[in-house]
C-alpha cells in the first residue's frame, strides 16, 4: 500500500521544517567551533604572557648590565624579575577568565581520576 500524496502546502511545510533543522544543526556546529577558537586564543595569550615576561626581563637585565657594568647580575635579576611578572600576569588573566566563566554560568566538567599509569604491568 502506498502513502497518500501530500498536498503542496504540506510538502512546503515539511521542507521548511527540514531546512530549519538543518540550519540549526549547522549553527550549533559553528558555535562550537567559535567557542573552541576563543578558548585556544585565550590559552595562547597566557603562553605569550609567560614567554613575553621572561624576554622583557632578559632585555631589561641586558640593558642594566650594559650601562651599569654589572655583568651577569643584571641579566640574572632581569630574568628572575621577568619570570615573576609573567607568572603574576598569567595568574591575573586566569582569574579574570574564571570570573567570566562563573558569570556566564559555565560549570567545569569533572575529569575522572585515572590511576592506570601507576599500575605495574
Amino acid at each position: 500500500m502506498s502513502t497518500p500524496p501530500e498536498s503542496r502546502e504540506e510538502a512546503i511545510a515539511r521542507l521548511n521544517r527540514s531546512a530549519s533543522a538543518l540550519e540549526a544543526a549547522a549553527t550549533s556546529d559553528k558555535t562550537a567551533e567559535a567557542v573552541a577558537q576563543a578558548v585556544a586564543g585565550k590559552a595562547y595569550r597566557i603562553v605569550a604572557e609567560l614567554i613575553g615576561g621572561v624576554l622583557v626581563g632578559l632585555a631589561l637585565g641586558f640593558v642594566v648590565d650594559r650601562f651599569a657594568g654589572t655583568t651577569p647580575w643584571g641579566l640574572i635579576g632581569g630574568v628572575l624579575f621577568g619570570f615573576a611578572v609573567s607568572i603574576w600576569m598569567a595568574w591575573r588573566t586566569t582569574k579574570r577568565l574564571q570570573a567570566e566563566a562563573d558569570a556566564a554560568g559555565v560549570v567545569p566538567k569533572s575529569i575522572p581520576f585515572d590511576d592506570e599509569d601507576n599500575e605495574e604491568r
